[in-house]
């Protein structure tokens, strides 16, 4: 099992035994995209998005690749319904005008080791900029739980951090925190 961060996964998603470039698929039942921001100054509130998919492709070779990833807004969880309600609305995520929350970057490259940084553009709440992913780990290897041992997927662990209102979302503040961190732990498979 190779070792690579989980933003190579997400920039790079998508890990082949061989030097030329393959196509991967998102697995929406092993990815959550998850978010930590400051709550009023008392707290940490955590959240995550309970669906996900989309396409990598990578060259193991080269450590080059892409990453195309839709997250559907309105799956946001954070464990409170009338928080959840009150985040999908044109307060902050404004779900019913812009549905999906996307990361799209072309020209992914990374280290040797997996790790590295992953410049693409993040659209949320129909606003797009540039957001660097900082690769942790990516490891990538024939599942172990498939029998017929043809089942070939990475994993990859992501971090960012944005501020909420670079993306125009600016209800609550000062007292709801602006910079968020962004997590992602995201496997996909090999087509």
């Amino acid at each position: 099992m190779r070792r690579v961060t989980l933003l190579a996964m997400l920039l790079l998603i998508s890990g082949a035994a061989t030097a030329a470039t393959e196509s991967y698929t998102i697995d929406p039942n092993h990815t959550y995209p998850n978010f930590t921001i400051n709550h009023l100054g008392y707290s940490t509130m955590h959240g995550r998005f309970g669906s996900t998919s989309g396409k990598l492709t990578l060259d193991r070779s080269s450590m080059t690749g892409s990453v195309d990833i839709t997250i559907d807004a309105a799956s946001v969880d954070t464990g409170m319904k009338k928080r959840d309600d009150h985040l999908r609305s044109p307060d902050f995520l404004n779900v019913g005008e812009f549905p999906s929350i996307t990361y799209k970057a072309d020209k992914a490259k990374l280290n040797k080791d997996g790790t590295g940084k992953v410049v693409g553009k993040l659209t949320l709440a129909g606003v797009s900029k540039d957001v660097t992913l900082n690769v942790k780990s990516m490891n990538c290897a024939t599942h172990p739980f498939d029998p017929s041992k043809q089942k070939f997927v990475c994993g990859f662990d992501a971090t960012a951090t944005i501020m909420r209102s670079d993306f125009g979302v600016k209800y609550g503040l000062p007292g709801i925190g602006d910079e968020m961190q962004l997590s992602f732990e995201l496997e996909a498979v090999r087509d």
